[in-house]
């Protein structure tokens, strides 16, 4: 008995059973995958545009005829679909979406507490340490920044844990006048305190607030014939005035960004400039995924939504036009935040002049990105000729080796595409079992790990594979796709030329070619394709080399005894403290080690033990 085919799906039908409330629709093609997530006021008249008007715009039309099934939720307001449209549209980026690809974590200065002399340190990722966290920055350089004047202005430690609980006596930072040095307590814990608090006020924008107070203190101590405690907050609160006046932006609200957006060939750029305290903190660019026909209203909205719902959001948002659903979007982000939020996008004087910045910035970015995009285009085209293949590779990965005398072997992997480095996709591997130095071993191991994944229906498969080295690693990736039985990826080894001169690479094709075990190419220096195999190259030589120093200076920092039974962090410290290192620690006898607190005759034998093997 033969099973009728599915009757394709009616739109027009489906309509009539939908409810007039707010929700979210997606629309899923017969395969199964999302093509579209939207959000309406009205769920019966928002889906039924779609399938009711007579003609409509070729982006449009394209999704619509692929719509195979439609899956609704429904909503109690329009502001909750807008929230939930946003959430779906980040979770699951449906093709037909304009997406903001950010993946990359925001930095943050982090403020640690439940100790008595707290630090201030730069923190990625996700905040889970106990203290509190100012930001997000633009940039890891606007937190080096701002980190380096909150030495000079409130003297606050932002060394290790590890380094300071094991100092002797100040570092080089007190010696500069950036530390108080409460490693080696030359301050009070009071005094200590009052410094983080009014670092922390500065940090949330209360500049004026830590000026009037270190004022007062200032003629207090004077009053009470403290001179010398006077001059410095005087030094305090002329270096706050003057970072102030060298800071401070003509115009700057406390809060605020800035949002412009430039539209060309399909490429969207969304230029944010950053201002916090009035302080301008940089700018920072996205190129957000298009459908086509996107225009910049559209852009700027889902800009805002999929941005700001999950970030903290200052008082003011300066657009470059006026978008859809303003009022809901200030609305949704003030009750998230707990504050007002302006979205503005009609502004004079000092913000329009803002505004023309960040257009500027928008638009010179995008031609940037253009002429980026079209030399890497050339790259590709290129590769495709010298490597014969029928189609323009749309995905290269790169493995290469790093390691010092067989120590703290690292295997990296770097992914490039017609857009150029794919960071998201990188991959480390740290190399354990073999012979120290085996590169031959430590190529096998990296290219099984990444490949198993593939074998199994996991990840997504290179279209070219190069390898940094010649037809000994070329061997090692084909006896690894061989064992796995991953097929339709070449192979390609980057070798290095006479005297290891740039644009002299040889490249050593793994395919077969009349009669020989392979080919071997010289493209030359001025070819386009040699220029992307280099690039590549270096992009995972960088990415290897960062990776291994990394864990050897990981190993190399390990105390041996951390490996002692009944050594924990105190009494590690208390030993390191009394003996000024480890190697007083290893030129003691079981005596010695003894008098320290908490070591009995048994444990001290163990140390001893473990330090003379």
């Amino acid at each position: 008995m033969q099973v009728p085919p599915p009757q394709p799906f009616d739109g027009k039908v489906f309509v009539q059973t939908l409810t007039t409330s707010s929700g979210v629709y997606r629309y899923f093609d017969d395969e199964g995958e999302l093509l579209y997530v939207g959000k309406a006021g009205n769920l019966k008249k928002r889906v039924g545009s779609y399938f009711l008007k007579p003609r409509m715009e070729p982006r449009i039309a394209a999704m619509v005829s692929q719509i195979a099934r439609v899956e609704i939720t429904v909503t109690r307001t329009e502001g909750e679909a807008l929230l939930l449209e946003s959430q779906l549209i980040k979770s699951l980026k449906p093709r037909y979406n304009i997406l903001l690809r950010d993946d990359k974590s925001y930095p943050y200065i982090y403020l640690s507490n439940g100790e008595d002399y707290p630090r201030l340190a730069f923190h990625r990722g996700a905040k889970n340490l106990k203290g509190k966290f100012f930001g997000p920055y633009p940039s890891t350089y606007a937190v080096r920044e701002s980190l380096s004047l909150m030495q000079k202005l409130f003297k606050v430690r932002q060394c290790e844990d590890s380094y300071f609980r094991n100092r002797s006596r100040p570092c080089l930072q007190h010696q500069i006048g950036r530390c108080t040095a409460p490693c080696v307590q030359l301050i009070s814990v009071d005094d200590y305190a009052s410094d983080v608090r009014h670092a922390q006020m500065f940090l949330e924008g209360r500049s004026n607030a830590v000026l009037d107070e270190l004022g007062e203190a200032m003629e207090q101590s004077s009053k009470a014939l403290q001179f010398e405690r006077a001059a410095i907050l005087r030094d305090q609160v002329a270096a706050l005035r003057q970072l102030q006046a060298q800071y401070h932006v003509q115009g700057a609200s406390a809060d605020m960004d800035v949002i412009a957006c430039s539209i060309e060939s399909g490429i969207a750029c969304v230029s944010v400039l950053f201002f916090r305290n009035g302080i301008s903190l940089g700018t920072r660019d996205f190129f957000p995924r298009l459908p086509l026909d996107a225009e910049s209203p559209d852009v700027l909205a889902q800009f805002i939504a999929q941005y700001y719902l999950d970030r903290p959001v200052p008082r003011e948002l300066i657009l470059g036009e006026p978008i859809a659903d303003q009022a809901m979007l200030a609305e949704l982000l003030a009750e998230q935040s707990g504050h007002v939020v302006e979205l503005k996008s009609s502004v004079r004087s000092d913000r329009a002049q803002f505004l023309q910045m960040a257009q500027r910035n928008a638009r010179a970015s995008l031609t940037a990105r253009l002429a980026s995009r079209q030399t890497l285009g050339t790259r590709f085209d290129d590769l495709q000729k010298v490597l014969e293949l029928d189609f323009s590779p749309r995905r290269i990965e790169c493995f290469d080796i790093s390691h010092t005398m067989g120590e703290a072997t690292v295997a990296s992997c770097v992914v490039f595409g017609p857009e150029g480095p794919e960071k998201s996709h990188y991959r480390r591997f740290n190399i354990a079992g073999i012979t120290p130095g085996d590169d031959y071993a430590a190529m096998h191991q990296a290219l099984t790990r990444r490949f198993r994944k593939v074998a199994d229906g996991e990840g997504a498969k290179p279209d070219v594979l190069l390898i940094d080295g010649g037809n000994g690693q070329v061997a090692q990736a084909l006896d690894v796709l061989g064992e796995l039985g991953v097929t339709g990826i070449e192979v390609v080894g980057v070798a290095k030329g006479p005297g290891r001169r740039a644009g002299e690479e040889t490249l050593v094709l793994a395919r077969k070619a009349a009669g020989s075990l392979g080919r071997e190419l010289h493209p030359g220096s001025s070819s386009p394709a040699l220029h992307l195999v280099a690039a590549v190259r270096d992009e995972a030589h960088r990415f290897a080399i960062s990776g291994h120093r990394k864990r050897r200076e990981k190993a190399r920092e390990r105390s041996v005894l951390e490996d002692v039974p009944g050594i924990g962090a105190r009494r590690r410290s208390a030993l390191l403290k009394a003996f000024g290192g480890l190697s007083g620690v290893e030129s003691a006898g079981v005596e010695e080690l003894m008098q320290i607190k908490g070591i009995d005759r048994g444990l001290a034998e163990r140390i001893y033990a473990s330090l003379h093997p």
